[in-house]
């Protein structure tokens, strides 16, 4: 049976009716959300306001995507350490950590505490707590997935508003600074990679490693030529107070120094000398453990201000040359026409992929790329006992900009020497050990041995007699070396003749 056109009609006005009055409610749901929620809301928190007058301020332990941790909390947490040990603050557990001096603690509120702090009459409070991480695939979210996430709260009467937000709060900031500097161990880091409790006492894992940095070396005691020692510590001087020129010209605030010579002459004692006369912390940095680029741009964020940032041997850490290449190439061609791969090659090939993929790009980046303008006041130094082998690229101004060459004792460091060692400003044997070192080469590190006493009856003129006997040894085979060649130089000869 057929519908009448009236029933079609009747049916189709119900279908319109029905989508009009689906609209109205939609539109009606947003307009009530949008304007009675948004009063509802207000009064709200106008009623919150009445029945808890407090504002709060959160301060995180980690910046943005938690790739370094904020400079504000730890200013905090150092300001906080005073009042966590008054016994009137009210703190029941805390956090020790050791501090200078052999029995010293800085101690700290524990999670979950609450210390008050009166600020010109105006009180307010500060809560510890944490939360754990929320879970990612991430790098990051894997790095810090066993750690929990801190935080500091501050609490305080919104009439007090302008007070803590515009003083306190600044004042907080710069006494936790003085506080810092005053608690402070120098520190010589290394990136081994760990798992275990931070300087805070909660469980992550740590790119950087570190011991507290005890070494003795200062320019004082480094036997050098006293006009190229002044001219590095001047050359210090002015970068360390720098900053506004940095700033002015529009150059991030850092500084490479190549050091360059042969071994034992001093390059190493060199970079203590700089750290202890900076107070800067050092982080030495083994290449062949970072296994990419990626992995050096993340351990150089870590890394803090005023800190030496080191790369050891630097022509023997990677081959940073581009010769790798060139070399896996040419590898690869010979086994495509031998055939197949032996297996000796299969095996390098296999180490090569574990290994550190470090490039000479990434090495540059790390120098003077965008990432090397996070923070300031940093040294990069660069060692190597062939500065012919590195690329140019490498060392060129801009990236090394001040390359100092630590070259073989001279006269005038060796007198140097021998007032640290000996207590001796002149010695009947000072003109033999002159003439002899203009004769040979030999290492301020080998002369410092020879003048150390080794036993009760040992004294300035039995260790000086030593050093003479030393140099002329190294004379003797130096002669006996140009003799041997020369006769090797006339056979060669001899035998082209022939020919």
């Amino acid at each position: 049976m057929e519908a009448s056109p009236a029933a079609w009609a009747s049916l189709n006005s119900g279908v319109v009716l029905s989508l009009i009055a689906v609209l109205c409610s939609m539109v009606w749901n947003n307009l009530e959300g949008l304007f009675f929620g948004r009063h509802f809301n207000r009064h709200a928190r106008r009623l919150a306001a009445i029945v808890d007058p407090y504002l709060s301020v959160t301060v995180a332990e980690y910046d943005g995507g938690r790739m370094k941790q904020s400079d504000a909390y730890k200013e905090v947490q150092a300001y906080l350490q005073r009042a966590s040990c008054d016994a009137g603050g009210g703190v029941r557990h805390l956090k020790a950590e050791p501090a200078k001096g052999a029995d010293a603690l800085v101690l700290s509120m524990g999670d979950n505490e609450e210390v008050a702090d009166v600020f010109r009459g105006v009180n307010v409070s500060w809560q510890a707590y944490s939360k754990p991480p929320q879970e990612n695939g991430g790098y990051w979210g894997r790095r810090h997935g066993q750690a929990d996430r801190r935080f500091y709260h501050l609490f305080f009467l919104e009439r007090d508003r302008d007070l803590v937000l515009g003083e306190y709060l600044p004042y907080v900031r710069r006494e936790g600074r003085a506080v810092m500097v005053k608690n402070r161990q120098r520190k010589l880091f290394t990136n081994l990679s760990t798992e275990g409790t931070d300087d805070n006492g909660w469980w992550c894992t740590n790119l950087w490693s570190h011991v507290v940095f005890e070494h003795p070396k200062t320019f004082e005691t480094l036997a050098m030529k006293p006009a190229k020692k002044k001219e590095i510590m001047d050359d210090l001087d002015a970068f360390r107070n720098g900053k506004e020129y940095y700033a002015r010209v529009g150059k991030p605030w850092k500084r490479g120094y190549l050091l360059y010579g042969p071994p034992g002459t001093g390059k190493s004692t060199m970079i203590a000398a700089m750290a202890n006369y900076l107070d800067y912390d050092i982080y030495d940095i083994e290449l062949t453990s970072v296994r990419t680029n990626s992995d050096l741009r993340k351990i150089f964020i870590e890394t803090t201000n005023k800190s030496i940032i080191v790369i050891e041997d630097i022509d023997c850490s990677l081959d940073l040359t581009g010769k790798r290449k060139k070399k896996k190439k040419a590898k690869d061609a010979a086994a495509a026409k031998d055939g197949d791969k032996k297996d000796g090659d299969q095996e390098e090939e296999d180490k090569d992929k574990e290994g550190s993929k470090v490039t000479l790009s990434g090495v540059l980046n790390f120098i003077d790329g965008l990432w090397s303008a996070c923070g300031g006041e940093r040294i990069i130094v660069f060692t190597t006992n062939h500065v012919d082998k590195l690329d140019p690229a490498l060392i060129r101004r801009g990236r090394m900009d001040k390359h100092i060459e630590m070259s073989y004792c001279c006269f005038e460091a060796f007198k140097f020497l021998g007032k640290i060692y000996l207590g001796l400003e002149s010695h009947h044997l000072f003109d033999a050990v002159e003439s002899l070192l203009g004769e040979v080469e030999i290492t301020p590190a080998d002369v410092s041995e020879n003048l150390t006493p080794k036993s009760d009856g040992d004294n300035a003129d039995t260790c000086l007699a030593d050093l003479v006997k030393e140099l002329k040894r190294m004379k003797a085979e130096k002669a006996q070396a140009a003799l041997a060649g020369g006769k090797e130089a006339a056979a060669a000869a001899d035998d082209g003749e022939e020919e």
